[in-house]
């Protein structure tokens, strides 16, 4: 009896922009470990994020690197105006006399509903007097100082609406149109290309953001325009909401009819996403996934949220850490270490997957692959934003399932962790606790720890797609990048059989197997994922479908790279027009061919299969 093959979803294209710059082949992930890279490859990134921030290619120009190296990664907020935010604040104004007081308005500024306690008098026919008598409830514009001035944003003076028709497009919605082309293009295959290889229905599309698109273009223009004296428009509630990514992924960039869904897990979000693709491409339904998250929360508002549940990072409180008067911005996140609060960014982050038999017949770029994502609740809880037991699972069956692929050798000495590392008081020593507890249960002497929000801050629904283009770029260059915004770990971290390198650590690549990513949510949402590298990848698929195949399929991949390469070449211009199909292609039902055996959809090679399998045929 043959042994059952399960697919293995391999990564086969990456891409999208962070706080580090444009993820695609690896440049968001240099910016990190810049300091610590060949000349060459150095030099490429400064003038790949130097172009794509409008500074030209002269990086020899000591005041054009500085730029560069001020204009990424986590820094002062540039969005909003930091020291004068606007804020409506609530008056009551009294007479100053029994006979009440006396103002004028203009008639189109009265309200709807006239107080019981006015009176009201033409003055012509564009103003009215208003007598008052007795209190009267205002609400005056106020400016007010952020308490919170850093965070993670895209580089500084890249703005993905000017580089296609975005119109009102939220910033979430723009950068997904981005981060999804880039991640598309970064395979070396054409949208049609990839449509062409597989049925419509074995495509799908998995992704959300945790909290929606918040901007005035979003849901903040649903919820504050009527209170600021603007109308909401028909566009805010429908682009606002959290599984708009993907559907702009779907309707604009790749004209799919496939799958699509949005799962939201606050800030787990990427990883359970990327296990609804992985578990499509294991049970053989779907062929090619794309997962990806977008989000914009860098916002007053949502800045403010999270500032009063005391989970940012305070000036004062960043202050105090340094001993300071003036807040050290570049180092906010301290993963770790002494800390205040985790820092807030922005992000778009996406993959393409392929099964393993469609990945070798098509030459496509093998990247890496999904090993196991697991997710678990916390079971009864104190508190939703505190910490539980769930995340004690997912890493101990990540663990587990690294150990059955690669053995218990590979597992304690050629894997690593990315942590969530958020920089608050309470994550430092609860996921140290949980990491350091596994290690000894799986008998690893010493776990590399990495925490890449020191860098690009804490983007919510994107942060594992965050901490995985890491893991891409280590698996080339083989430097881990260290924890650089601390100088020590904190008293109260637990270090049993745990490493936390302070600095960038070279690895060789050839020991570099496997590599770990933990989420964790408000609400108990946490996920731990397993991902193995481009060579663990290669030796799996030796085993499976024999040294010959797998030579002849690394054959078909030269023209595959070469086509990604030139890609590569033309987004380092930082002005490459992302895949925007705008009204192109729309389809009627009159369109499409049906039979009862197939759904023929134009702009497809292959048709909608209908002789489907029944799951209950003892029953029926």
């Amino acid at each position: 009896m043959s042994q059952k093959r399960t697919p293995l979803p391999i990564i086969v294209g990456s891409g999208g922009v962070s706080p580090a710059g444009r993820v695609s082949f690896n440049r968001a992930y240099r910016r990190m470990v810049l300091d610590a890279l060949p000349a060459d490859k150095r030099q490429s990134t400064l003038t790949s994020l130097g172009r794509l921030m409008g500074l030209g290619d002269n990086v020899a120009d000591d005041s054009v690197e500085q730029a560069i190296r001020n204009g990424t990664l986590v820094r002062k907020i540039e969005h909003f105006d930091v020291e004068r935010i606007q804020w409506n604040n609530a008056m009551t104004l009294g007479a100053t006399h029994d006979e009440g007081y006396t103002f004028k308005v203009a008639k189109r500024q009265m309200p709807q509903h006239i107080p019981p306690n006015w009176t009201v008098s033409d003055l012509d026919d564009k103003q009215v007097l208003v007598h008052c008598q007795g209190d009267l409830a205002v609400l005056t514009q106020d400016l007010r100082p952020s308490k919170v001035t850093s965070a993670g944003q895209l580089p500084t003076g890249f703005d993905p609406a000017a580089l296609y028709a975005s119109r009102s497009h939220p910033r979430g919605l723009q950068m997904t149109v981005y981060g999804a082309s880039d991640a598309l293009r970064s395979t070396g295959f054409s949208i049609d290309e990839l449509k062409n290889m597989v049925r419509p229905d074995q495509l799908a599309v998995y992704s959300g953001s945790a909290m929606g698109q918040l901007d005035q273009d979003g849901y903040g223009g649903l919820m504050q325009n009527a209170f600021t004296g603007k109308r909401p428009t028909a566009k805010n509630l429908a682009l606002g909401l959290p599984e708009m990514p993907g559907d702009f992924v779907n309707a604009y960039v790749l004209g799919s009819v496939g799958e699509t869904a949005g799962i939201i897990g606050a800030c787990a979000t990427f990883l359970y996403n990327v296990k609804r693709g992985m578990d499509e491409i294991r049970s053989g339904s779907k062929r090619i996934v794309i997962v990806g998250n977008a989000e914009a929360p860098i916002t007053p508002a949502a800045i403010e949220g999270y500032r009063t549940m005391g989970a940012l990072t305070e000036d004062e409180a960043l202050m105090a850490l340094d001993n300071s008067d003036t807040p050290d911005n570049r180092r906010a996140c301290r993963p770790f270490s002494s800390n205040a609060g985790f820092t807030l960014a922005e992000s778009s982050v996406w993959i393409v997957l392929m099964d393993d038999a469609l990945a070798m017949e098509s030459g496509a770029r093998i990247l890496g692959s999904v090993g196991d994502v697991f997710v678990n609740a916390d079971g009864y809880k104190k508190s939703i934003p505190g910490p539980g037991i769930g995340n004690y699972v997912t890493v101990a069956k990540a663990m587990a399932s690294a150990r059955n692929m690669l053995g218990e050798d590979g597992l304690r000495t050629s894997t690593y962790m990315h942590a969530h590392g958020t920089g608050t008081p309470q994550n430092r020593v609860t996921e140290s606790a949980i990491m350091s507890e596994v290690a000894k249960a799986f008998d690893i002497p010493s776990f590399t720890i990495a925490a890449i929000k020191s860098y690009v801050g804490h983007s919510l629904a994107p942060a594992g797609g965050d901490q995985l283009s890491a893991i891409l770029g280590a698996w080339q260059d083989g430097i881990i990048p260290g924890i650089k915004t601390i100088d020590h770990i904190a008293d109260d971290v637990a270090r049993d059989r745990l490493h936390f390198p302070l600095q960038d650590e070279e690895r060789d690549i050839d020991t570099m197997r496997g590599a770990f990513v933990n989420s964790k949510g408000f609400g108990g949402n946490n996920a731990t994922g397993f991902f193995m590298s481009p060579k663990q990848t290669e030796h799996m698929l030796e085993r499976r479908w024999g040294s010959s195949a797998l030579t002849q399929a690394l054959g078909r991949q030269e023209k595959t790279q070469e086509t990604a390469d030139a890609y590569d070449q033309v987004a380092d211009s930082g002005e490459v027009a992302p895949i925007y199909r705008f009204g192109e292609g729309v389809l009627e039902g009159d369109d499409l061919d049906i039979t009862d055996s197939a759904i023929k959809v134009p702009g497809f090679a292959h048709s909608i299969d209908l002789d489907l399998d029944n799951p209950f045929e003892d029953m029926s």
